[in-house]
């Protein structure tokens, strides 16, 4: 049996007629960028995060950075982010021109670990971006009130967490502002790059939405050095038309989740840990395994798809040798990156599919 790390064919298939029908809308409207779709769109996705505010864009690096830049951080500005996580969060404060400064995660949820925040903190913290990892809801309450205690801006970065809920409420409706991706592999992804970022605050949104439109607010009236950031008419259409199924999609990956954690009993595989406070939304299905690249080649062998997310730690990256942080300052980091595998998960596997997986890492000796 061959098992995809992701395969996109069991929701495609079941939305094959109103993607197509997306398209044939946007197409005959002949109106690609902001119009109809885009503001229903935001409409429905602010309703379903719980925010006021949805001002989509591009990707889900540029949601983050908008957000960033319309809160005034910028040059000189050091901002909080998690050492364990996608370069797309240090690169959006790297892109206002301001510092990233890392947090060692909790060992259990991978999340940033908030007692660890504080004594990072300096004068020129601004702001602390936490990140809802793998789908995971960070712990926002400690988060949050050492924000309010430094006057911090909190963003979250919801890129991976699409509907996921702390506490019984959702994720993004926590900060200031959030930050979502749309990449096609996530849980609600568009058939291309696409993002969105939510806020409660209309002066921030408008601010965002200028941001994106080359900093105008009127065509040909630039009030800031804007970027060129938003979301198109025909990928908001395919996310409208996925929208109303997320609640199906992610209930369908908590049920494979479930499967996995009740199945797989081998030793040497150590499973996502979910707190009580966190109801998760499983975009990957991340173990840790001291022989990970061994267990990766024996499940290939057997047509088993993983993938390793992030086999090189941020700090650790060419681009960021700048920051002259030497390897082995952030060992939490590089320990989740040298065992961390991620198991196939995605909307539409079957339990023959699932049970093949974890009898074959039952197996794996």
């Amino acid at each position: 049996m061959n098992v995809p790390f992701v395969s996109f064919k069991p929701l495609e298939k079941e939305l094959d007629s109103q993607l197509r029908a997306a398209f044939e809308r946007v197409y005959t409207a002949s109106w690609y960028i902001d119009g109809k779709e885009d503001k229903a769109f935001e409409e429905a996705f602010s309703t379903y995060c719980d925010s006021k505010y949805c001002v989509g864009n591009g990707n889900g690096l540029d949601a983050l950075m908008l957000a960033l830049k319309a809160l005034g951080v910028g040059e000189g500005d050091e901002v909080i982010v998690p050492s364990n996580t996608y370069i797309a969060t240090a690169l959006a404060v790297t892109y206002t021109g301001a510092m990233p400064i890392f947090v060692e995660p909790d060992m259990r949820t991978y999340n940033i670990d908030p007692t660890k925040i504080e004594e990072k903190i300096t004068k020129k913290t601004k702001a602390i971006m936490p990140v809802h990892l793998y789908g995971l809801p960070c712990d926002m309450d400690p988060i949050l009130a050492i924000a309010k205690k430094y006057n911090l801006f909190v963003i979250e970065d919801c890129a991976q967490a699409h509907g996921a809920t702390y506490k019984g409420k959702v994720i993004g409706s926590f900060g200031d502002a959030a930050g979502f991706s749309f990449y096609p592999g996530k849980n609600l992804g568009a058939l291309g790059d696409a993002g969105a970022t939510i806020t409660n605050n209309k002066e921030l949104a408008d601010k965002v939405r200028a941001l994106g439109n080359y900093g105008s607010d009127y065509k040909y009236h630039h009030i800031y050095k804007g970027n060129n950031s938003r979301l198109d008419e025909l990928q908001a259409a395919f996310l409208s038309a996925k929208l109303p199924l997320m609640g199906k999609v992610n209930e369908n990956r908590r049920a494979t989740a479930k499967r996995y954690l009740e199945g797989i009993t081998n030793p040497k595989i150590i499973l996502p840990y979910v707190p009580e406070y966190a109801q998760p939304v499983w975009h990957l299905f991340a173990v840790r395994c001291a022989q990970r690249d061994q267990l990766a080649q024996y499940l290939a062998d057997k047509g088993i798809g993983t993938n390793k997310h992030y086999p090189i730690p941020m700090h650790l990256q060419d681009c960021y040798k700048d920051l002259e942080i030497a390897q082995g300052s952030l060992p939490i980091a590089e320990e989740i990156s040298a065992t961390e595998l991620s198991l196939p998960m995605y909307y539409g596997m079957t339990n023959e599919e699932i049970d093949y997986v974890i009898e074959a890492i039952n197996a794996f000796a």
